[in-house]
C-alpha cells in the first residue's frame, strides 16, 4: 500500500506506451530540491494517488519555470528555460497541469501563453476542491477537530489570480476553527518572499516582512498556520521560530493537512 501511495510516474515513460495522464504534475524547484517542500510534493502525490488519478511528471526533462529570473529582470534566461519547458510539454502534447506553487502556476498560466505554451493549470488547492466537489476526495473530518487554523494567502495564489476561497473550502473539510488574520484575502500581506525575493539579502529597515506577517499570525492564537506555498511556508516557519513558538504552532501546506487527515501522510 504505501509503495502504491508513493508511485510517481514519468511522463516519458508513459508516452512510451502509448498511454497520456489526466493532469501533468509540475513540481518545482522547491518541491523538487528543498527538503521541507518535499514533503509537501509526497502529501499530494499520496493524495492522487489515493484517489486514483492518473498523472505523470516530468522528471529530469522538468527545468526551473524562469519565473525568478524574470522577476530578478533576466528576460533572457527567463525565455530560455520557459521556451524549453514549452517545447517538452508540447512535444508530449500536455493539455492539463497542476502545481504546488502559486509561483509556477502565475507563471505557467498567465505569461506561458505568449510564448506558445497554452495548458489549463491549476493550483493544487484549486484541484483538491475540484476533486472535493465531484466526490473523488473524501476529507476524514476529526483528526483537526478543535485545533485553530490560520490560513496565509499568497501573493500570486490571491492577489495576482484571485484565488482565495478554494485553500479556505478545502481546510474547512478538516472540521477545524478557521481564523482570519486582520491582512488576509485581497489586503493579505506577503511573506516576504515573493519577486525573487527569497534570493537576495534583505534591504535596510527595522522589521523582517516575514516576521510581521508572523506576528499576525500569532495574534489569532493558532494551532497551525496553513499555507498553499513552498516559499510562503519557509517564510512563516522561519517566522515562528524566530518567535520561539514552534513547540505550539505548526506550519503545514493545505495538502499535508489533507493527507494527514485522511491517514496518508504523518
Amino acid at each position: 500500500m504505501q509503495e502504491n501511495l508513493t508511485n510517481v510516474p514519468i511522463m516519458a515513460e508513459l508516452f512510451a506506451n502509448g498511454e497520456s495522464p489526466e493532469v501533468l504534475f509540475w513540481v518545482g524547484c522547491a518541491g523538487s530540491f528543498d527538503d521541507r517542500a518535499k514533503k509537501i510534493t509526497g502529501a499530494f502525490v499520496r493524495i492522487l494517488n489515493s484517489i486514483g488519478v492518473r498523472f505523470a511528471v516530468l522528471g529530469t526533462e522538468e527545468s526551473c519555470t524562469g519565473d525568478p529570473a524574470r522577476r530578478a529582470g533576466n528576460e533572457f534566461l527567463f525565455q530560455m528555460l520557459a521556451q524549453n519547458n514549452i517545447a517538452v510539454m508540447n512535444g508530449y502534447g500536455i493539455k492539463k497541469i497542476v502545481t504546488t506553487c502559486p509561483h509556477c502556476f502565475n507563471i505557467l498560466k498567465n505569461e506561458y501563453p505568449a510564448l506558445g505554451g497554452e495548458y489549463e493549470v491549476l493550483h493544487h488547492t484549486a484541484f483538491l476542491q475540484q476533486m472535493i466537489d465531484e466526490g473523488r476526495l473524501k476529507v476524514e473530518g476529526g483528526a483537526f477537530a478543535g485545533k485553530r487554523i490560520t490560513y496565509h494567502d499568497s501573493c500570486y495564489l490571491g492577489r495576482a489570480n484571485d484565488i482565495y476561497e478554494a485553500p479556505r473550502n478545502v481546510l474547512i473539510q478538516l472540521d477545524a476553527q478557521l481564523a482570519e488574520m486582520k491582512s488576509c484575502k485581497s489586503r493579505g500581506l506577503c511573506c516576504g518572499a515573493g519577486g525573487a525575493q527569497m534570493w537576495k539579502e534583505a534591504e535596510h529597515g527595522n522589521k523582517e516582512i516575514n516576521i510581521e506577517r508572523t506576528e499576525q499570525a500569532l495574534e489569532v492564537n493558532p494551532d497551525i498556520i496553513a499555507s498553499a506555498c513552498p516559499f510562503c511556508n519557509t517564510m512563516m516557519t522561519d517566522g515562528v521560530k524566530m518567535k520561539e513558538k514552534e513547540e505550539g504552532v505548526k506550519v503545514f501546506d493545505v495538502a499535508e493537512l489533507v493527507a494527514m487527515a485522511n491517514g496518508l501522510f504523518a
